[in-house]
């Protein structure tokens, strides 16, 4: 029970840790400045392993790769401590579960923006975060929009990404399954 516990604690600290590092990241590869609220949040929350990583890993096309070198150190924590006590533990099946849990987080993570896009054009397109909530999906949507026209005025493709989301989860569990 208490491992149990303490199981969670670590699961939910690493999973937290890691959607600040994974906010930090997309936002690069979005090509978009959050607003200053949230940097300065985000820079006190990562920047303690961020700064350090910077001196191994440099910056390359333009993204900051130890800040998903950072995600990638929580889902390896959160891996670990979740099998530590198990008969399956093993460098190799905690860096599958590791590479598992971090892709999820990404897809979840994107699929919780889409959620986000929907319920601001719903209920106050024009609230203060609605235009960098659709500019983190725009990398995302952009093609989508070329392929699936408006149908009746009704934009889809938040429905196709998170379909074609969802179908990644599975894809990425399938295949972990297979290699482990």
């Amino acid at each position: 029970m208490l491992l149990d516990f303490l199981n969670l604690t670590i699961d939910t600290a690493a999973t937290l840790m890691a959607a600040v590092f994974l906010l930090r990241f997309w936002s690069q590869v979005a090509r978009v400045r959050p607003p200053d609220s949230l940097v300065k949040f985000t820079l006190k929350v990562t920047n303690w392993l961020v700064l350090p990583l910077r001196r191994i890993i440099p910056g390359f096309a333009g993204l900051d790769w130890p800040c998903l070198l950072g995600a990638m150190l929580m889902a390896v924590l959160a891996a670990t401590s979740a099998v530590w006590t198990t008969p399956y533990f093993s460098a190799k099946f905690v860096l599958l579960l590791s590479l598992q849990q971090l892709a999820n987080w990404m897809i979840y993570g994107l699929m919780g923006l889409l959620v986000l896009e929907a319920i601001f054009s719903w209920i106050n397109p024009n609230a203060p975060l609605a235009p960098f909530i659709q500019a983190m999906n725009t990398p995302l949507l952009a093609p989508l929009r070329r392929i699936i026209p408006p149908l009746g005025g009704i934009d889809l493709t938040v429905l196709a990404a998170l379909i074609l989301l969802r179908v990644a989860l599975k894809l990425i569990s399938v295949g972990i399954a297979a290699l482990a």
